[in-house]
């Protein structure tokens, strides 16, 4: 088992630009979240509320998630069972991952068309957070965008000549 555990710690991946700066923001996301959350929590303990934390935290989260899911996505680091594929060789394995990421696009095409058909549904709602007025527009957005976007990666990967 540490065996197992000491080929993981070492194998490093070289990191490109685009995965370090989607790192970055990523990583500013979350601090702004956490951020706003401890000046929350001591705000309340010397009875200075900070008013809208919860709502200035959802939208952090938000931001630093879609990123996340991205970036695990560019990186080849979503969560399978390798179990059939590792047993595999040659072009069974090739094939079997072209039917991952065809079945993973489909996955996340249905959520792309499950976040336009609530944004098309709810445009003319103006909806917005309650305290703060933050509009939930540009969130749903940022969501259909980083849904498109992974759906193209995986597109991509299933007509993709080698290994995926």
């Amino acid at each position: 088992m540490s065996d197992i555990l000491e080929k993981i710690e070492s194998h490093k991946e070289p990191e490109s630009k685009t995965g370090r700066w989607l790192s970055y923001l990523g990583a500013v996301a979350l601090l702004f979240a956490m951020a706003v959350e401890t000046i929350a929590v001591v705000g309340r303990h010397i009875d200075i509320p900070l008013w809208g934390s919860i709502e200035l935290v959802q939208a952090g989260i938000l931001v630093a998630s879609s990123i996340a899911i991205l970036s695990a996505t560019i990186a080849k680091k979503h969560a399978r069972v390798r179990i059939l594929i590792d047993r595999v060789a040659g072009s069974s394995r090739v094939w079997l991952q072209r039917v991952q990421a065809f079945f993973c696009a489909l996955f996340f095409c249905a959520l792309a068309v499950a976040n336009i058909w609530i944004f098309l549904d709810l445009r003319e709602g103006h909806e917005e957070s309650e305290v703060l007025h933050i509009p939930y527009a540009p969130f749903r957005i940022l969501c259909i965008v980083v849904v498109l976007g992974i759906v193209f990666i995986f597109a991509r990967r299933m007509t993709k000549s080698g290994p995926s």
